[in-house]
């Protein structure tokens, strides 16, 4: 319990300082402004920040979040962003170096009672938590501004296929037990690397485990499909509905998330992602009246969900390993999923029509 309490308050201080530096890349980055000059100065008075007047959370809560020289007030976006990204980095560690929910190699009873934990596990956890400040940068800048700054993106891909040739499957599993290939049409079993799934499985030949071309290959098909998919929806409902649907923005930010974790989390994310979309759609309307939907937020939130719970997806729905490495089966099904988000464009560019075309009462 010690040595617990030691790791979460760590990671937590750890996370709030990365929230902090996040906080600058959200006011700069979509003004196409520097992160590293000028320092850190008031909106207002363009007075320097000290040191002491930068520290995470504490110096917002002392100040009582208001400029030290003119009194302006700091809007509270910036407390937020270092108090979520603090907890989101204790719950990310809780789960993949405590309860290592991907079952990486390395882990004993005795480990966890000592909290002595494998790098390999650090490495992990220390990856996606660089892929999680990605992504919470990238959701608040889409929820101020309705854009995603693709300087953050297009950083984030390169980021990603670099970590992809260096940390190829089945790493840190040991080659020759990633992957049991098992008679068709039953699943097969694969353990999950720091990259949970190759970019295809049985591998071919020439692109062996733990080789950096299956690596690079798995980080290129996961930024493929993350634009792809993104763009290829936005099209269809765009076709359908008659107007633009689905941002350049957010296709870039799943061409990010597919090169940290690769195609096969990236599609079955996007898919996961529509639920807490249409709840923040309807919070948003009911609060604002506010039709206009950020989906950034939605789609990290997806993307991370699905990461961490790929262990119980694939248990609770073994026919995706099925299903995602059979390209027939893959071809069907993506031209049957096309078809019918077509389709539903179309009823709702009629039901909005009916609604345009109703006549209004006169006023009394």
């Amino acid at each position: 319990m010690i040595a617990l309490a030691f790791y979460v308050i760590l990671v937590f201080l750890f996370g709030i300082s990365i929230g902090s530096f996040l906080n600058v890349a959200i006011a700069r980055l979509p003004l196409e402004k520097s992160l590293i000059w000028p320092n850190s100065r008031c909106g207002n008075c363009i007075q320097p920040i000290g040191w002491y007047d930068n520290l995470p959370i504490i110096s917002y809560l002392w100040l009582w979040g208001r400029c030290r020289s003119c009194r302006q007030h700091y809007s509270i976006v910036y407390l937020f962003v270092e108090l979520c990204t603090g907890l989101a980095f204790v719950g990310l560690v809780l789960l993949e170096v405590v309860a290592n929910v991907h079952d990486w190699p390395g882990h004993t009873i005795y480990s966890v009672m000592l909290g002595r934990f494998p790098v390999s596990t650090w490495i992990g956890f220390a990856w996606h938590a660089i892929l999680l400040s990605f992504l919470i940068a990238a959701s608040v800048c889409d929820l101020k501004s309705r854009e995603i700054p693709l300087q953050l993106t297009l950083t984030g891909t390169l980021v990603g296929l670099i970590g992809a040739t260096l940390m190829p499957w089945p790493w840190p599993h040991v080659p020759g037990t990633g992957l049991i290939v098992r008679p068709s049409p039953l699943p097969m079993l694969i353990n999950q690397g720091i990259y949970a799934w190759p970019f295809w499985a049985p591998l071919p030949g020439w692109a062996g485990e733990e080789e950096w071309l299956t690596g690079l290959l798995t980080g290129v098909c996961g930024a493929l499909m993350g634009t792809f998919l993104c763009r290829g929806i936005g099209f269809v409902f765009s076709k359908g509905l008659g107007k633009d649907a689905l941002g350049l923005g957010d296709a870039d930010l799943m061409m990010m998330a597919g090169a940290f974790l690769g195609w096969q989390i990236v599609l079955v994310g996007f898919f996961l992602s529509v639920f807490p979309a249409l709840l923040f759609g309807i919070i948003q309307w009911a609060v604002r009246r506010d039709n206009s939907l950020p989906f950034g937020p939605s789609l990290s939130f997806g993307v991370m969900m699905t990461c961490l719970a790929w262990e119980p997806i694939n248990t609770a729905l073994p026919f995706l390993r099925v299903v995602l490495f059979d390209g027939e089966i893959l071809f069907w099904v993506a031209g049957l999923a096309f078809g019918m988000m077509f389709v539903m464009s179309l009823m709702f560019r009629v039901v909005r029509g009916k609604e345009s075309e109703e006549p209004e009462e006169p006023a009394s």
